[in-house]
């Protein structure tokens, strides 16, 4: 089933982590090692600098409480966005949808206080597949009746991981960022573009890969969480391309902002011009389930009716998921 895509919106918080700043933390990092390793020079974060510097958020539960954001509230800025460029009053969404790595709560759903930072009185509910959450929403969405759903949802990725990391650790300290996307969907509607080929797929004998306990810290095995994704990612790029790509429309790459030398690492393997490839995890690093929408988002303006954006993604279960948008195709 087609989902018509109206509206696309992002939010990252004010407090940026510099690559310097992580080396006055003196925990064996410096700007030259991490843009080696994974090209980030900055991320923001729910948290202020001062807490990160004092505590190295030593306590998970106390990261809650000094957070400046809720996942809802980095949502909510997203979703204003969203429902702007959609041009609808916010009374016509009918569902609220939201998937986060490591959300506020575990009742009520972070969805249900999303629609109540909104004034919506709507369903409301989780999906969670980590940092393939939107994703997964979105090809729930495509499997539903579209005669059974309201004519516009509201569709949401948002994480604040730097809640949970270790920051005497180096090898989570440099990756994460905080952020938020949301989107306004029909199944009926037509919109700007039209989202196609939505396809999720799942390893559960790997989700012990990547964690995020309740109260604990991330976790991953990095080198072969990297190789994992790099190898989907390649994969699920060249068959968005085998069905998709038309002569004479321009066929462009977003993926999972896991970090960008393993983005780089898929492009080389798929011949993906540069000026083809978009991205923003150099800038705000790795923000889960935020991540490759908020770089269509953040290109939004840009976007013609002669592009297709082919947007991959891979996160913890282990979970990888697809699909595609075509821009200025009424379905």
């Amino acid at each position: 089933m087609t989902l018509h895509l109206h509206g696309l919106g992002h939010f990252h918080p004010e407090n940026e982590i510099s690559n310097r700043f992580l080396e006055e933390l003196e925990i064996g990092t410096s700007d030259e090692w991490i843009l080696d390793r994974v090209g980030i020079r900055s991320r923001r974060t729910v948290l202020s600098l001062d807490y990160i510097r004092e505590t190295r958020n030593r306590d998970i539960r106390a990261a809650a409480e000094a957070a400046q954001y809720t996942t809802s509230q980095l949502s909510a800025r997203a979703a204003e966005v969203a429902i702007a460029r959609a041009g609808i009053d916010r009374s016509a969404i009918g569902l609220v949808l939201s998937g986060s790595s490591a959300a506020d709560s575990q009742c009520p759903a972070d969805a249900a206080w999303l629609a109540r930072h909104l004034g919506l009185e709507v369903p409301a509910f989780d999906v969670n597949s980590a940092c393939t959450s939107f994703l997964t929403e979105l090809h729930l969405l495509s499997m539903l009746d579209p005669n059974k759903l309201p004519d516009f949802v509201l569709v949401a990725g948002v994480d604040a991981v730097t809640r949970t990391c270790d920051y005497d650790d180096r090898s989570s300290a440099v990756l994460w960022g905080d952020g938020a996307t949301a989107a306004v969907i029909s199944t009926r509607i037509s919109g700007r573009a039209r989202i196609l080929g939505t396809h999720l797929e799942a390893s559960p004998a790997g989700c012990d890969k990547v964690v995020i306990p309740r109260s604990g810290y991330f976790h991953q095995e990095g080198k072969t969480v990297q190789a994992f994704a790099i190898k989907k990612t390649a994969r699920m790029l060249e068959e968005l391309r085998e069905r998709f790509e038309i002569p004479g429309r321009r066929f462009h790459f977003v993926g999972h902002q896991a970090n960008l030398r393993m983005l780089e690492s898929v492009c080389r393997r798929c011949e993906i011009p540069e000026d083809r490839h978009h991205s923003n995890v150099e800038w705000f690093g790795n923000t889960g389930a935020a991540s490759s929408g908020s770089v269509v988002s953040m290109n939004w303006e840009k976007w013609t009716t002669q592009d297709d954006v082919a947007v991959c993604g891979v996160g913890g279960g282990l979970a990888w998921a697809r699909y595609l948008i075509r821009f200025g195709e009424p379905g």
